[in-house]
């Protein structure tokens, strides 16, 4: 089509008014389309001139960047986000070519995730102007982590089977061998009975400290049998704080409930549900060894509900906090990694989500997002009479 207006362009002396009239309306429409086509993609635009001043930007990198947009005006003066003005300072002064650049930004309150690329425009060997496109990456990386998550908890079957398997069984002969031993030893020689005693002990804490640990595999592993009844989350946390408050007090912890009282009944096994909640409020009361604030709210949003589970603790770092999820990471020095595993493992048996917000010094904060039942409808019978 610019082959077109190129040679139209040439003959306009020789074309009458009406001629040039139809060509003009040709090219807005042209020009109309272009915008249209470009508006509706899910990828941001902005294109500058030689001087990187605006002259276009399309919907999308309006959504998605804090921009104080005006044709013509200095891209670093529209922009309003600090980092991303001395990158493009930086970038566009030197003329460089950009490839996935990634960075957060606000969107309304949301952290969001782009990817920004920027190609400098070249015409006639020489460059015009800058292409910024960009894209919203943010759930992108989320399936990726969650993609991540499912094959570690795949390798995990596999492994903990085998371990259980090869483990298991001798770990309960030796645990009773143990018992046996003791009871012979003490009849023999009642005097070194308390010294052999002592050791025993000791051996029989270690064989129940492996035995836990391959049960936690063997959870981690098998298919849960999940018993759905519809229960109240707001009556199940209640029960949970209540059971932990000494505790908490003695740790020196507010503990702050925020329910929503109108919140709907979910299906649910309370017995791993229960479990899931009391691990993620146990981490919560580790991550404040000195002390602080712990928050669980609960609200109602369209079909969800969601369970945020709050610490004013020490926080997570942004290496960490993508590993948390994975089998056998932890931080504890006697920690298995399995225990957020397992938490993980609840809400997604639920149909739910869990996701973790946290920085260094910051504390932490778990949301946990969970479907309500939807009632079915059924069709309203018909007759030729009327009647229903």
């Amino acid at each position: 089509m610019i082959k077109f207006y190129r040679r139209a362009l040439n003959k306009l002396d020789k074309l009458n008014t009406e001629q040039r009239r139809e060509l003009l309306v040709s090219a807005v429409g042209e020009i109309s389309l272009l915008e249209t086509v470009l508006d509706s993609i899910d990828v941001g635009i902005l294109v500058c001139d030689e001087k990187n001043n605006l002259v276009m930007v399309n919907k999308c990198a309006l959504r998605m960047l804090p921009l104080n947009y005006s044709e013509g005006i200095p891209l670093l003066q529209a922009i309003k986000d600090d980092e991303l003005i001395a990158f493009f300072k930086e970038i566009l002064f030197n003329r460089e070519k950009v490839i996935n650049w990634e960075i957060d930004i606000d969107q309304q309150g949301k952290d969001r995730l782009l990817s920004v690329n920027v190609v400098p425009l070249v015409q006639d060997r020489r460059i015009t102007g800058s292409l910024i496109y960009m894209e919203d990456i943010t759930e992108k990386r989320k399936d990726e982590s969650r993609l991540r998550r499912a094959e570690n908890l795949a390798s995990l079957t596999t492994l903990a089977a085998g371990v259980a398997h090869e483990i298991k069984n001798p770990l309960g002969s030796i645990s009773i061998q143990l018992q046996l031993l003791q009871k012979t030893l003490a009849k023999e020689n009642k005097s070194s009975g308390k010294k052999t005693s002592k050791y025993f002990n000791v051996i029989k804490q270690e064989v129940d400290r492996l035995n836990r640990i391959v049960v936690d595999f063997l959870f981690a592993v098998r298919p849960m049998s999940l018993e759905l009844r519809e229960g109240d989350i707001n009556k199940m946390i209640s029960q949970i704080m209540e059971f932990l408050r000494i505790e908490m007090e003695q740790a020196n912890i507010l503990c702050l409930l925020e329910l929503d009282e109108e919140l709907p009944k979910i299906l649910m096994d309370e017995r791993y549900m229960k479990q899931a909640i009391l691990n993620l409020v146990t981490n919560a009361r580790a991550a404040m060894p000195n002390g602080g604030v712990l928050t669980v709210a609960t609200n109602h949003v369209e079909d969800e509900i969601r369970i945020s589970i709050c610490d004013t603790g020490i926080g997570i770092s942004e290496e960490n906090i993508v590993k948390i999820f994975e089998p056998y990471f932890t931080t504890k020095e006697t920690g298995t990694g399995l225990g957020l595993t397992h938490v993980y493992k609840i809400i997604r048996e639920h149909q739910g989500e869990i996701m973790v917000d946290s920085a260094p010094e910051q504390g932490s904060e778990f949301k946990i997002i969970l479907p309500i039942p939807q009632k079915e409808t059924h069709m309203i019978a018909y007759n030729e009479g009327g009647a229903v």
